[in-house]
């Protein structure tokens, strides 16, 4: 988990930081950097250091935390909808639907702000700068995030289907999934280098191994994801997405494992299938500081889909339930 610190890192970080917010405010969100230095000027820090904390002792909970961010933005936008638990008024949130890991980790980082300012800063933030701080202790490099989210009310595991993009899902589906969200396929193929650490489950892969592997897929690769995903009875076998290099690692790693055929997912070899989005594929293969700065952009910019800004919505005294309690 090195984060950068020569004079050169130091200048991308400035770069990437100039990046992301040429793409917020290009998104023409209400959110704003800094956004709780009146506030709750150490917000973010508290953020940091406990974000940090976890990660320090438990490395694969950096993946966790991006992929709950994720995971929340494209349900209901980025309202920590994905947060709340089932309540005698909803039986099933979406959290139901999709197994996360990352929720009582987010309760700890809420606890730690609430500790510096109370009933300040929502959950749909702290998510936010959760999985930007991961980036910058599992990847080496830092943007910033902008602030302002408000938290919702519902959460509906039917809100899922047609939202999430599946890992069986072909390029084009893709494309159009994030199209629907406001993204373009150059943060479709940016923000898909996140698989290049985090875990699975079997049940994900297996349809790509039998009763044949798919034609895709390295050979090798293949045998090695058999031995530890059974074709019955080991679907809820964890293993890490990344099989070739550091696990833990967020890097550029994942566009040469797709280019070797070596990556998971269906929803990943196809990104080679099409000319445009393999270009990308190729570019950010080459180039590791290049898709730092995609990845970054692309990260605010889902960070600003559907936000509840102002007096909509509501900031949570925990993440897991609504201030009423419904």
């Amino acid at each position: 988990m090195a984060i950068m610190a020569t004079s050169t890192c130091q200048a991308l970080v400035i770069i990437l930081i100039a990046v992301a917010a040429a793409m917020s405010t290009a998104s023409g969100t209400a959110l704003q950097y800094d956004f709780y230095k009146s506030s709750c000027p150490k917000a973010e820090e508290a953020v940091r250091n406990a974000t940090q904390k976890i990660i320090s002792n438990d490395p694969t909970m950096a993946a966790a935390f991006v992929r709950l961010f994720f995971h929340d933005c494209f349900v209901r936008g980025c309202d920590a909808s994905i947060l709340l638990d089932q309540s005698n008024s909803n039986s099933q949130p979406e959290k139901l639907a999709i197994p996360l890991r990352g929720y009582a980790e987010v309760n700890m980082i809420k606890a730690a702000v609430e500790a510096e300012c109370q009933g300040v800063v929502s959950c749909a933030d702290i998510l936010a700068y959760a999985a930007r701080d991961s980036a910058i202790l599992s990847g080496g490099f830092g943007f910033a995030m902008p602030g302002g989210r408000r938290d919702g009310f519902v959460s509906n595991s039917n809100n899922i289907f047609g939202n999430l993009p599946g890992p069986n899902m072909q390029v084009q589906d893709l494309i159009t999934s994030f199209n629907n969200k406001g993204l373009s396929s150059t943060d479709l193929v940016a923000l898909s280098g996140a698989h290049s650490f985090g875990q699975t489950h079997c049940s994900f892969v297996t349809p790509r191994l039998y009763p044949t592997v798919d034609t895709t897929m390295n050979g090798s690769f293949a045998q090695g994801l058999k031995t530890v995903c059974p074709s019955q009875g080991g679907g809820g076998t964890v293993l890490n997405n990344n099989r070739v290099t550091d696990p833990n690692r967020l890097s550029n790693q994942y566009y040469t494992n797709l280019a070797t055929g070596q990556v998971m997912f269906t929803s990943d070899q196809t990104l080679t299938s099409n000319a445009t989005t393999n270009k990308m594929v190729q570019d950010n293969a080459a180039d590791p500081v290049a898709w730092m700065a995609r990845f970054a952009a692309a990260m605010v910019k889902m960070g600003g889909i559907q936000v509840l800004t102002g007096n909509q919505g509501e900031i949570r005294r925990v993440c897991g339930a609504t201030n009423s309690g419904n």
